[in-house]
C-alpha cells in the first residue's frame, strides 16, 4: 500500500467516526426532546384550556349583563307604562272631584 492509500482510509475512518459522532449526539438530543415532548404539550394544551375557560366565563358575563340590562329595559318600559296609567287614574279622580265638590 501507498502513502495515498494510507491517507485515503483514514480519511474514510475519521470522517466516518466523526459522522457516527454526531449521529449519535443527534439521536441523543431527538431522545431529550421526544421525552420531554409530552410535558411540553400537556403544558400548553393546560394553558389553552384554562384560557378557553377564562373566555367562555367572560362571554357568560357579558350575555348575563346584556340579558339583565334588556329585561330592565324591559321593565322599565312597563314600569313607565304602569305609572302613566296611575297617572291618567289620579287625573281622572281629580277631575271626578271637582264635578263631585261643584
Amino acid at each position: 500500500m501507498t502513502n495515498s492509500d494510507y491517507l485515503l482510509k483514514a480519511a474514510i475512518k475519521k470522517v466516518t467516526e466523526k459522522l457516527n459522532e454526531i449521529l449519535v449526539e443527534k439521536i441523543e438530543e431527538a431522545t431529550n426532546i421526544a421525552q420531554d415532548t409530552p410535558e411540553i404539550l400537556k403544558k400548553e394544551f393546560d394553558s389553552l384550556k384554562e384560557a378557553i375557560i377564562e373566555e367562555a366565563s367572560r362571554l357568560e358575563k357579558a350575555a348575563n349583563i346584556q340579558e339583565n340590562e334588556s329585561k330592565n329595559t324591559y321593565q322599565d318600559s312597563k314600569i313607565k307604562q304602569v305609572l302613566n296609567e296611575i297617572e291618567g287614574i289620579n287625573q281622572q279622580i281629580d277631575l271626578f272631584n271637582k264635578t263631585i265638590n261643584n
